[in-house]
């Protein structure tokens, strides 16, 4: 199998380089390298994934023209070739146990234009798309990459830490899934070749609390504690439910997994920066 990563310099698109290419045959490229290759180019490949976005499509209204998924959709129309989506868990309302099915709410222009991109991704490739509803990713990256265009939770708790403080997210829960094993479920579903939409998560509630205390686990400097002021929509919790993903593959979720992956970055981060 023979799949096409799209994101050289991407933190999935590295991360997915080098688990995927242990079972299968990967290529990456840049999206300029790529978006305007023939029809043959695209053909070779039986995945292909995603990984950049651009400032405009994060920030704006849904324009056709900035959206990458859907003119990479558009080039691979008619051949055989499958395209694996990277969407978000910010298209549902914000509530515990979210299925696939669960009520779609997008409330920023960077989870409608998600749906949207969903919704053209299905009528143009029928069967020929995997859609992943991606809940947070937690892995190691350089925090001071001028070219992200999200901040995670991950960046803004080390924003936080460098400046003394971290943030009192009282009882708040969220879901979270490593970068290492989302690869892991990446992998078995293209070598299963499954289509359809799914949601990738470790499905368990995950209180912000405990997450802070993994990642701040190695650090020895002093900091203070302060009441969380971010936006509501950052206070709000949620987890999704992963069972459909959990019927079509066989992956081990668990907090303590979740908890040592936590514990390397903040060992590397603060080993780092001492």
């Amino acid at each position: 199998m023979n799949v096409l990563l799209i994101g050289r310099n991407s933190f999935i698109g590295h991360h997915l380089k080098y688990y995927l290419s242990k079972k299968l045959k990967i290529k990456i490229k840049d999206y300029k390298e790529v978006i305007n290759k023939k029809v043959n180019f695209f053909n070779q490949f039986s995945y292909i994934i995603n990984c950049t976005s651009n400032k405009t499509y994060v920030e704006k209204r849904y324009l056709p023209k900035n959206d990458f998924d859907y003119q990479i959709a558009k080039k691979i129309n008619n051949s055989k070739t499958s395209l694996v989506f990277l969407s978000s868990r910010k298209i549902y309302f914000p509530k515990a146990n979210i299925s696939e099915t669960s009520i779609i709410k997008p409330k920023c222009n960077y989870s409608k234009n998600k749906f949207i991109t969903e919704r053209r991704l299905k009528k143009i490739l029928k069967n020929r798309v995997l859609i992943l509803r991606i809940s947070n990713l937690i892995g190691y990256r350089k925090f001071k990459n001028k070219r992200k265009l999200h901040r995670t939770f991950i960046d803004v708790f080390f924003e936080n830490i460098n400046k003394g403080l971290i943030l009192d997210n009282k009882n708040i829960y969220k879901d979270f899934i490593s970068i290492k094993k989302f690869c892991e479920i990446v992998k078995k579903l293209l070598l299963k070749n499954v289509t359809g939409t799914y949601n990738i998560s470790i499905g368990k509630r995950v209180y912000l609390k405990k997450m802070t205390s993994w990642l701040n686990f190695y650090n020895s400097q002093s900091y203070k504690i302060i009441e969380n002021f971010e936006t509501k929509n950052n206070r709000e919790s949620f987890y999704l439910n992963n069972k459909k993903l959990m019927k079509t593959i066989n992956v081990k979720n668990s907090l303590s997994e979740l908890k040592n992956e936590c514990m390397k970055i903040s060992k590397s981060y603060f080993n780092k920066n001492a």
